[in-house]
């Protein structure tokens, strides 16, 4: 299938690693020009080169913490200036889990995530929608949770805040919708990152199981496909629902669980 994505513009932020990197290579592969933002800018330059390199097409990798309103000023901006021409798509994906109690969270743990997950989204699309108008529409892709729906009893401030980016989702796709851009947002399951490594190799450290059972037992106690999805996996959805053929899709929120979400919704 042509996905009709040939020489369009992505924006991807958290690009340099997990889900972000691999929906950055599914678009390379399509011949989509991109620019990657994340918060290690060695890591993110050094990703958006080997993309250049390897699938010939434009990448650039730019230093920005997108929960910092400041940085994403000077995102938008540098943006702007690479592709004066306008951008064609907006992937709001960085992010992170959180662990807390809402009893024992402080203010401002709250806020830095709801900068993180919620403004950034907010920020990004009021700076680049202008530029997608430019191009004629669009596609604003945020990458929520699961959790959005379906939450983790430990970290209640993700939960929250990714449910307000389903929301705020769904607001901005009636609002958009007249400019031919469409929002959507997907909520992944179970997704093996780096992140989750980290987090099994630190539980594991003084226990008589291995961070890969560690995981195994965690995917097979609750997703009924028994296993993570690679970053790839996943990817392949956002890169479909980027393309135009994808175009009656609007407003909605798509889960990537296997089978994990308990619910109809």
């Amino acid at each position: 299938m042509d996905l009709e994505l040939k020489d369009k513009v992505a924006v991807i932020t958290g690009g340099s690693v997990g889900i972000g990197l691999a929906v950055a290579e599914g678009l390379a592969r399509e011949g989509v020009h991109l620019v990657l933002c994340a918060r290690n800018e060695e890591r993110v330059k050094a990703r958006a080169q080997e993309i250049a390199d390897q699938y010939g097409v434009k990448a650039v990798g730019i230093h920005a913490d997108v929960a910092n309103g400041d940085d994403i000023d000077r995102l938008v901006a540098a943006i702007g200036a690479e592709f004066s021409d306008g951008v064609d798509i907006l992937i709001n994906n960085a992010g992170t889990g959180s662990e807390e109690t809402i009893m024992d969270a402080s203010d401002e743990r709250w806020q830095y995530y709801w900068d993180l997950h919620v403004m950034a989204a907010v920020r990004l699309s009021r700076g680049l929608v202008p530029l997608m108008r430019k191009r004629g529409g669009g596609a604003i892709i945020n990458n929520a949770s699961i959790c959005a729906t379906q939450p983790l009893y430990y970290e209640p401030i993700y939960n929250v805040t990714k449910a307000a980016l389903v929301m705020f989702s769904k607001c901005l796709a009636n609002e958009l919708v007249g400019d031919n851009i469409r929002v959507n947002t997907i909520n992944p399951g179970l997704v093996l990152t780096p992140d989750w490594m980290k987090t099994a190799t630190l539980l594991t450290e003084n226990e008589p199981i291995t961070p890969e059972q560690y995981l195994d037992k965690i995917a097979k106690g609750n997703a009924p496909i028994g296993r993570f999805a690679s970053p790839e996996e996943v990817a392949h959805f956002f890169v479909f629902m980027c393309s135009p053929r994808a175009s009656y899709c609007v407003g909605s929120s798509y889960y990537v669980d296997g089978g994990w979400l308990k619910v109809i919704t």
